[in-house]
């Protein structure tokens, strides 16, 4: 029996479904450390739990650290630790390190969480990425600008999901900007050349730091249109076929950057560009799973469980590298308007034309609080074995439901 602690700082549902794929593992033990009270976990968690420490702050490598040996008093000795929010990543590191437990390691989850760190391994490894500058001062920010040009994106160094991310697009939006965030020595500003073209993510597992499998998908829009555009409807499309020459340049660049930046074995999130020339470039890579629903996308179209197959890689060691059988899409509805969810339009005219394609839902209730997220408020995946199939559909699905906020 293998001893492990899984981290869950909130009760958040993605990493819930990670947590319940470890707790399905045969011959584990998991211990759940949180800042959550037990009662508030489902009793199906409950109820498999090895052991439960609850801790101040989920997001302190010494409070991990310190969680894991009150584990070890009552479960036994654990030789796991894991999570899977982006902002564990390096707190998890951290713990590991001060415990020699195994894992990815500080220097590289440091290399995945510092957006202008990783661009510069990125970039010394002769890797392709956006042309960036790490600025504490507002004269480095207009250097920048005058090498680059306008638009350019400003960012936070460890983001995630598009948040406080921002295109400026003329001198007087940066002007608001360097008024609104100063950047200085301790709290710099990270500028990065905007790219024009199609976006996409390279999804990828490593062993022993040997990519060994992967996953190819394109986003339509990308999720920084997304998130300065309410009315968008976002997709994404992962099509069947991902061995062509379009993917050659992925395929090759994509695997250099994970070993780049350190990773060993675990599941990585890369997001990527095509520029209309046909090159690309790196934009950020995540040590960890994939948001927004894109583990579920990726058990729809290899036909597995990708929460139990990840808990399976970095608790017990072993992987089987899924086959692709199916293109798989997701639509995200995203309310128009503010306030909460007032009414569904168009969703009986879909569900009439497009319900033999829907293989899961989840949608926008009555009531609903308007979502912070670029995920929106609810979404419909859809499966067939033709990719053309699932991109028509998904077209027509955004344009046929509407959610109404009010």
């Amino acid at each position: 029996m293998r001893h492990v602690a899984f981290v869950v700082p909130f009760k958040f549902e993605t990493s819930l479904r990670f947590l319940r794929g470890a707790l399905r593992l045969p011959d584990l033990a998991v211990g759940l450390i949180t800042q959550e009270p037990a009662e508030r976990f489902d009793a199906d968690i409950r109820q498999r739990l090895k052991g439960f420490v609850r801790v101040g702050d989920a997001l302190s490598g010494q409070q991990l650290a310190d969680a894991v040996r009150r584990l070890s008093k009552t479960q036994g000795p654990i030789e796991r630790l894991v999570g899977v929010l982006e902002q564990l990543q390096v707190p998890l590191a951290e713990a590991r390190q001060a415990l020699g437990l195994p894992g990815l390691s500080v220097d590289a989850a440091e290399n995945f969480r510092d957006k202008a760190r990783m661009k510069d391994r990125l970039r010394q490894a002769g890797l392709p990425c956006a042309r960036h500058r790490l600025a504490t001062s507002a004269d480095e920010v207009k250097a920048f600008v005058h090498e680059v040009g306008f638009p350019l994106i400003m960012k936070p160094t460890a983001g995630a999901g598009a948040k406080n991310t921002f295109r400026l697009d003329h001198a007087s939006q940066l002007a608001e900007a360097l008024t609104a965030f100063p950047p200085n020595p301790s709290h710099p500003m990270l500028l990065e050349e905007f790219i024009l073209g199609e976006e996409h993510s390279f999804d990828a597992v490593a062993v022993n730091g040997d990519c060994v499998w992967h996953s190819v998908s394109r986003y339509s829009p990308g999720p920084l249109e997304v998130m300065e555009n309410d009315w968008i409807q976002w997709c994404v499309l992962l099509p069947r076929r991902i061995d062509g020459p379009e993917y050659d340049a992925i395929r090759d660049v994509g695997p250099r950057a994970l070993k780049a930046l350190g990773l060993e074995t675990g599941l990585a999130h890369m997001e990527w560009f095509r520029r209309k020339d046909g090159t690309i470039a790196v934009s950020e890579v995540g040590a960890r799973p994939p948001g927004a629903q894109f583990t579920t996308l990726l058990s729809h179209a290899h036909e597995t469980d990708l929460y139990v197959d990840w808990s399976r890689l970095v608790l017990q060691d072993t992987f089987s590298p899924p086959q692709r059988r199916w293109a798989v899409g997701a639509a995200y509805l995203r309310g128009q308007g503010d306030g909460q969810v007032h009414q569904i339009h168009g969703l009986e005219r879909a569900q009439r034309e497009l319900g033999s394609l829907v293989v899961d839902v989840k949608l926008p209730q009555r009531g609903q609080a308007k979502s912070s997220s670029y995920e929106g408020e609810g979404y419909v995946i859809l499966r067939h074995e033709e990719t053309p199939v699932v991109a028509e559909a998904l077209s027509r699905l955004v344009q046929t439901v509407r959610v109404e906020l009010r």
